[in-house]
């Protein structure tokens, strides 16, 4: 493909936007009630706190499209976005706006952030499927940080500078992940502290938004605390978190039976025809195990210790190192999941869509911590999580394909379209480009957000 001509840019026309559907993603918030959440729940004082609602949407608009830092909130302010929303706000004042939030107004956006979340549920169907099941995946991630004027900005386990974001997500067999609460903490804070409080939020914030059959705890090793599965199962829940191969794990997993390892569909596994099995070079077994023994004994904890072993690229490395389990590595999962030997291992493994979820937010709104000031960026990591739900949603409603896209796919197909804006006999009208290969999906978006708002009770 080559330029036919020669073409001059000319920055003149105040009808054209350049984010055609994000009108329908905005509309979609209002349906939501996005506004009378925040009104109800969030009360930041002073002259920066004056219509936190309309400053709210507007910093979630912006980071719907694609800003990364303040500044870059300007990319609504521009062409005939006056026309389509009112209360649009300069970078500055939205600013100003995130730097006067304490500790309990982060706080304040975390209930807007879970109510609408199960009211976005009520008008999308972003939780489909919860009544097979509901994974709750926990983890966290530094987000790396320059300079000397970031305040929480430390050192941590990854060796790098920065602040430490813990998130948790919903998701189920048929349906996207979807984010039920963040917190950020200062960049040197042990991974697992505060666990236990953030997923008895989630699980409320879940039984707000519907009523799943099951709902399986999912972690990593940096999780594997009491106050994390007593959380879990204080809810109802069942959970899966990677066991630290410490002394009582090695033990238990170096008493295994030869016979009781069982081969699995792993990468560059074979399926052979004549005895019906794997051939592989992972396997996997699980004995009983009682964890936290250093605790009281009405805190043990008994339950399965599934096994995965896959062989060593190089077996003589570890007899030289004289290990307890030379030839294998060996990852341990403790879980009381009821699900059959294979089916739970690989259920656990299913753990890593958390990461996908830390992709798109640092390939987004996380690419930068964008203020000094460390309840800004807290606040604006909660905006972050709305956002990421509030274009998971849109993007649910236009396609099932769509639903699970990754957010840049839903940008670039549903939010960042050129449109023109006219107003035809007393009536607005989107122009928006003919042959646009995702017609189909962002009109039944419009339809959806635009038609008659679904019924949703306040909570």
């Amino acid at each position: 493909m080559r330029v036919s001509h020669s073409l001059e840019p000319v920055f003149d026309d105040p009808n054209l936007i350049a984010y055609g559907g994000l009108p329908a993603v905005m509309a979609l918030a209002e349906q939501a009630g996005l506004h009378d959440l925040v009104d109800a729940h969030v009360t930041v004082p002073g002259t920066a706190g004056a219509n936190t609602s309309a400053k709210v949407s507007a910093i979630i608009a912006g980071l719907v499209v694609g800003a990364d830092s303040i500044s870059d909130l300007d990319v609504l302010r521009h062409g005939g976005m006056g026309r389509v929303f009112a209360g649009l706000k300069a970078p500055t004042t939205l600013g100003t706006h995130l730097r006067a939030y304490r500790f309990g107004h982060v706080r304040q956006l975390d209930a807007v952030a879970s109510r609408l979340l199960a009211r976005l549920g009520a008008v999308s169907p972003i939780l489909a499927g919860a009544d097979q099941v509901v994974y709750l995946d926990v983890d966290d991630t530094i987000r790396e940080t320059h300079g000397y004027h970031k305040q929480g900005a430390a050192y941590g386990y990854s060796k790098v500078k920065g602040l430490n974001a813990q998130v948790a997500i919903l998701s189920t067999p048929t349906s996207a992940p979807v984010i039920a609460a963040t917190r950020l903490r200062k960049g040197n804070i042990d991974s697992g502290h505060g666990a236990a409080r953030l997923i008895a939020d989630s699980l409320a914030t879940l039984r707000r938004a519907t009523t799943p059959t099951m709902v399986i705890v999912r972690a990593d090793s940096a999780y594997f605390r009491h106050d994390v599965v007593a959380a879990a199962t204080a809810a109802g829940a069942q959970f899966s978190v990677t066991a630290r191969l410490n002394k009582a794990v090695t033990r238990m997993i170096a008493g295994i039976d030869e016979q009781d390892w069982t081969a699995i569909r792993y990468p560059n596994a074979l399926f052979d025809d004549e005895q019906q099995r794997w051939i592989s070079d992972a396997e996997v077994a699980e004995v009983p195990f009682t964890a936290f023994t250093s605790r009281r004994k009405a805190e043990h904890v008994t339950a399965r210790l599934i096994v995965r072993r896959v062989k060593r690229l190089n077996p003589k490395v570890a007899t030289s190192q004289g290990e307890l389990l030379p030839g294998y590595r060996y990852h341990a999962l403790f879980t009381n999941t009821t699900r059959e030997l294979v089916a739970a291992e690989a259920t656990h493994r299913d753990h890593a869509i958390i990461e996908a979820v830390f992709a798109d937010l640092k390939n987004g709104p996380l690419a930068h911590a964008p203020s000094g000031k460390f309840t800004a960026n807290g606040a604006w990591l909660v905006l972050a999580a709305i956002a990421f739900n509030l274009t998971r949603a849109a993007a649910r409603l236009a396609s099932t394909t769509l639903g699970k896209a990754r957010t840049a796919t839903v940008r670039r197909t549903l939010i960042q379209v050129g449109a023109r804006i006219a107003n035809q006999a007393r009536h607005w009208r989107l122009h928006l480009p003919s042959r646009w290969p995702w017609h189909d999906q962002l009109t039944t978006l419009y339809t959806a957000a635009l038609g008659p708002p679904a019924t949703v009770t306040a909570s």
